[in-house]
């Protein structure tokens, strides 16, 4: 005999177009990253042929070549040192700027808080000629090599990751209720206090999700990296380019790289994925 339906639960025809929707994108998403994998473990002449669902024959030499092909290892630290900093430099700021702006009632907040996000309205395109043209007489100026180094390239990331999170975690610091901060001032704390000991560990979700958008936002950009950069401070979205040469293309070391590169932010997301998802979510419901 079967179970009563319970009044509150969809109907059969919207539990079936569910279940045909997710798979139809599970099959968009998923089949993309099988072809990569596949074409990474398959030699050279395999991939530049016709393409084949099941390989022939497997190989790892794909991902031993990656490293010798272009210098990646130097790519790799380029692209972690540029977007740790930048992230570490995105959140702190965004701290200490977004709990002024929650806190506290000084003249031009809002149109503080305005132009923050406004600046996210125009295209980065648009910043790539003033900002090179700026590094350029920067260093000829004071001598402060910006344009090609790593320092200028943080910068560069900063100026876009900054502006969003700072108006992210507004909205968060907003959610946590300011009576945690007079506790903290009465046993003693002063404003820095409070913020670093009460309120920063109360906001660690959304610190999270603003410290993965930067983090992401530095390290698969590839339209700066391309200009702000040299040979020695060149980052893996631009160094991937190594693989194409004039006389042949690597796709199997292509597909191999981009699996490697990809390790980080995957790893990163799923570890974090609790906190991101908080974090994003918070302020939504008071």
């Amino acid at each position: 005999m079967s179970s009563p339906t319970s009044p509150m639960a969809p109907p059969r025809s919207f539990i079936w177009s569910r279940r045909i929707f997710l798979t139809l994108l599970a099959g968009f998403v998923l089949v993309p990253v099988y072809v990569m994998l596949s074409s990474s473990l398959k030699p050279l002449s395999d991939v530049t042929g016709k393409f084949r669902w099941l390989p022939s024959g497997l190989t790892i030499r794909p991902y031993i070549d990656i490293w010798s092909t272009v210098p990646l290892a130097k790519y790799f630290m380029n692209s972690l040192i540029v977007s740790v900093a930048a992230t570490l430099c995105s959140v702190v700021i965004a701290v200490f700027a977004a709990y002024a702006v929650s806190r506290y009632e000084f003249r031009g907040k809002r149109v503080f808080t305005v132009t923050v996000l406004s600046t996210q309205m125009f295209p980065g395109i648009l910043f790539l000629l003033p900002l090179f043209l700026l590094y350029v007489n920067i260093g000829n100026a004071t001598g402060i090599a910006l344009f090609g180094s790593r320092g200028g390239l943080i910068l560069t990331y900063l100026t876009f990751s900054l502006p969003f999170s700072i108006w992210m975690l507004i909205g968060y610091f907003d959610s946590v209720p300011k009576d945690l901060d007079e506790a903290a001032l009465v046993d003693g704390c002063g404003p820095l206090g409070a913020l670093l000991r009460v309120v920063v560990p109360a906001a660690i979700p959304g610190i999270v999700a603003v410290a993965v958008y930067a983090f992401m936002t530095a390290w698969g950009e590839v339209l700066f990296a391309s200009v702000m950069t040299n040979d020695s401070t060149r980052t893996l979205a631009v160094g991937l380019q190594g693989y194409s040469t004039l006389n042949d293309v690597y796709w199997n070391q292509i597909m191999a790289a981009s699996l490697v590169v990809s390790v980080p932010v995957v790893a990163g997301f799923l570890l974090l994925q609790r906190y991101l998802v908080a974090g994003l979510t918070a302020g939504a419901v008071k």
